[in-house]
């Protein structure tokens, strides 16, 4: 069964704004609840994102209990505590190291390319870093398509969620994206972007 791409046709403006120009960061969150089947949908919206060689390196851990998110807000910066206890769900985003593990099923064309990984512990952290950080852009994206606010928070001990969910060593956390809906004043003033004179060039 093929499967036909559309390149004539795109998303209309009311999308593009959800996405991307009326999108914005959530600092607090109602107590509306987020359902796993929500959370469930935004993984499957955001597993489709293009990494190198389809070595998806991205993992996700969603907490979304009290005890769990009491869990998680003694690892975050004083700043971002109050942010995190209030949304009804959180995730983890995290860096398999280990992710190269999975290229025979993954890129079952190419499966030598798991003993180079293997063989190469920069080259192997650098394009876990690198494709997960891509990954997270996607699964931000996936959030907001679903008419949810995310909150994405770099402001946290890693050392310590780590050991505290992840104490096998398998997972090393990058970022964790509040999710919910909109709370009381959950958003600071618009930032000003570059225009594209000072950050686009053309050849």
């Amino acid at each position: 069964m093929s499967h036909a791409i559309s390149t004539g046709r795109g998303l209309d403006e009311a999308a593009r704004a959800l996405l991307y120009t009326e999108a914005r960061t959530a600092n607090s969150f109602a107590p509306t609840p987020v359902s796993d089947e929500e959370l469930a949908q935004i993984w499957e919206l955001a597993r489709w994102a293009p990494t190198a060689a389809n070595t998806q390196p991205l993992r996700v851990l969603f907490v979304r209990t009290d005890e769990g998110r009491a869990r998680l807000v003694e690892h975050m910066n004083e700043g971002n505590r109050a942010k995190t206890a209030s949304a009804p769900a959180v995730a983890v985003l995290a860096v398999d190291p280990r992710f190269h593990d999975h290229i025979p099923a993954l890129l079952p064309f190419r499966p030598e390319l798991r003993d180079v990984f293997e063989a190469n512990e920069p080259m192997r952290k650098h394009t876990g870093d690198f494709n997960a950080a891509l990954q997270a852009g996607y699964f931000i994206l996936a959030v907001r398509s679903l008419g949810l606010a995310a909150g994405p928070m770099a402001g946290f001990d890693a050392d310590g969620i780590d050991k505290e969910f992840f104490p096998d060593g398998q997972w090393h956390s990058t970022l964790v994206v509040n999710i919910g809906h909109p709370g009381e004043n959950p958003w600071f003033d618009r930032l000003p972007r570059l225009d594209p004179e000072e950050s686009v060039s053309w050849a």
